[in-house]
């Protein structure tokens, strides 16, 4: 309780600041990824309002202090990528999702990014549409446990917390409400939340988004997560099995289709997709997430991870085909294989690769090796 009275303290006087003249000066908060595959962000002042992207200058940071080069040549160059109005700062303030760079020019091994817009861009004609489904659980910060959860006990079991309503059902939903609209206010898509099965978890939706801006405004809803539960004093965590036993795991299955597939008579380019997938089972769940082991056991609505499977309406199969996209015979289908912490341009790169095919200088298994070699 002293905790959470400080940080309303805090805020009730940091408003009275907030309010004060920039005097024509922009600030310009930039994030990227690290080593770790988590968010990190330094701001910069710029001395007018941005309009395009062509007027954000690239900028450096300490690779060496994010795992990301050695101390003897730690400088990494942040290039711009995209930019979203700052929730935080508000004004003409914003946040700026960046791509890693090494000083000779080449992409960073954790910069994911780069390989996946390629795919995105050779496939352009296909109109790939994405829709990220981002479960995440809340920890309490200073013991990481269940946030809410009867210290050294657990709640009744999992029944009533799904989409559920009422204390004891729900928990922290001001942060979830927070988060919504903050990145309604960024221009991120996000399409809808609900509370999850398991208590303390939830999730939001992102999507649909087309090609590269899937990945993009998923790590920026991530990243506005994030600084919104750090304001209330919370810990998010994206971990796919964040309390082990008969709790549900924590997943971010993708939603996929194209262009043939949502007109008329698309259910064969559905089914056509899904075999494709099954051919590349093992290269698939190699990007799909670390501990992901831990989810994917058969149990708690998902497949095993050792084999493929699909099936309509089926939670408990790899791939999902909708009951109305059967009955309309196009649409969609849906791969609940992806854990809650994957890298987006990794599931959203391979996906294109598997389903439309390789073009000859992306390869993302490739790029996944690089990153763990």
């Amino acid at each position: 309780m002293p905790q959470e009275i400080s940080i309303l303290e805090h805020t009730a006087t940091l408003a009275k600041y907030l309010d004060l003249d920039q005097r024509g000066k922009i600030m310009a908060e930039y994030v990227w990824i690290d080593g770790s595959g988590e968010m990190r962000s330094k701001c910069r002042t710029l001395s007018k309002k941005v309009t395009s992207l062509s007027e954000l200058p690239e900028w450096n940071f300490d690779g060496s202090s994010t795992m990301q080069a050695p101390g003897d040549n730690s400088d990494i160059y942040l290039r711009p990528c995209a930019f979203y109005p700052d929730p935080f700062r508000k004004g003409d303030n914003i946040i700026v999702l960046t791509e890693c760079w090494n000083n000779d020019g080449t992409p960073n091994k954790f910069n994911h990014r780069h390989e996946c817009a390629k795919l995105m861009t050779a496939h352009e004609d296909e109109e790939v549409w994405f829709g990220l489904e981002q479960e995440y659980t809340l920890l309490d910060p200073v013991d990481g446990y269940i946030y809410g959860w009867p210290k050294g006990g657990f709640p009744a079991p999992q029944g009533p917390y799904y989409c559920g309503v009422g204390t004891g059902k729900v928990y922290a939903r001001d942060v979830i409400e927070a988060h919504y609209r903050a990145c309604l206010h960024s221009g991120i898509t996000i399409s809808g939340i609900n509370a999850e099965v398991m208590p303390s978890q939830w999730e939001f939706q992102v999507g649909p988004c087309t090609g590269i801006s899937m990945g993009d405004e998923l790590w920026m809803a991530r990243y506005l997560l994030n600084r919104v539960a750090e304001e209330f004093g919370v810990k998010v965590t994206f971990h796919p099995k964040p309390l082990k036993g008969d709790w549900n795991g924590a997943g971010c299955h993708t939603n996929v289709s194209t262009k043939s597939m949502r007109q008329p008579g698309g259910m064969a380019d559905i089914e056509a997709a899904i075999e494709k997938l099954s051919k590349r089972h093992k290269e698939h769940i190699a990007l799909y997430g670390a501990d992901n082991d831990q989810r994917l056991t058969g149990r708690h609505e998902t497949a095993s991870m050792e084999n493929f499977s699909y099936g309509v309406a089926n939670r408990g199969a790899s791939v999902r085909i909708p009951r109305s996209v059967q009955a309309e015979g196009y649409g969609y289908f849906e791969d609940r294989r992806p854990a809650s912490n994957i890298d987006p341009y990794l599931v959203t790169g391979i996906m294109v690769e598997t389903i439309l095919g390789s073009i000859p200088d992306a390869d993302m298994t490739k790029e996944y090796q690089r990153e763990i070699s």
